[in-house]
């Protein structure tokens, strides 16, 4: 009987005679945070061509928008995206516009992701298909596609920098 209690008593108290490890008394130095965001809203320069992008992250309300198929910020019809981006005022400038389809696939086809705050959704261009279509480019492919302009996509709006 004595033998049962010892070893019984041995098996319990174990984990507590292992549970201490290696008790540093001085904990790792951590980052300190500032109240700033790790990323910014920024702007890419495309120098090759002298333009300037916005380069804002997109919201969760943004987001929300996009799955529901409401116009809402960064996020619309192609309507919404030319009204956007003509009242826009970002980085100290207010006369960004809409791209056209070519400024929008020359962007997407250079190497890497130039853009911070990238998705891998469609964005409205200016370009205009056909009648009640407008064109919108798909960053992964660059490649521009035909979309009812009541349809909701990305917007991302550009400027030129030479005057």
């Amino acid at each position: 009987m004595f033998k049962r209690i010892i070893v019984s008593a041995m098996v319990l108290s174990a984990p507590f005679l292992m549970a201490g490890g290696n008790t540093a008394s001085a904990l790792c130095k951590t980052a300190k945070i500032h109240g700033k965001t790790c990323k910014p809203n920024k702007i890419y320069l495309e120098r090759d061509v002298d333009l300037m992008w916005e380069d804002k992250p997109y919201t969760e309300a943004e987001e929300g928008a996009y799955m529901r198929y409401h116009s809402l910020g960064k996020v619309g019809t192609q309507q919404h995206a030319l009204s956007y981006c003509k009242r826009l005022k970002y980085a100290g400038y207010t006369d960004w516009r809409l791209p056209t389809s070519d400024e929008l696939s020359h962007v997407h086809r250079k190497d890497g992701q130039v853009f911070s705050y990238a998705t891998e959704h469609e964005f409205w261009s200016s370009s205009i298909a056909e009648r009640g279509k407008g064109y919108v480019v798909y960053p992964v492919d660059a490649n521009r596609y035909k979309r009812k302009q009541n349809q909701v996509n990305y917007i991302r709006c550009v400027r030129c920098m030479a005057k």
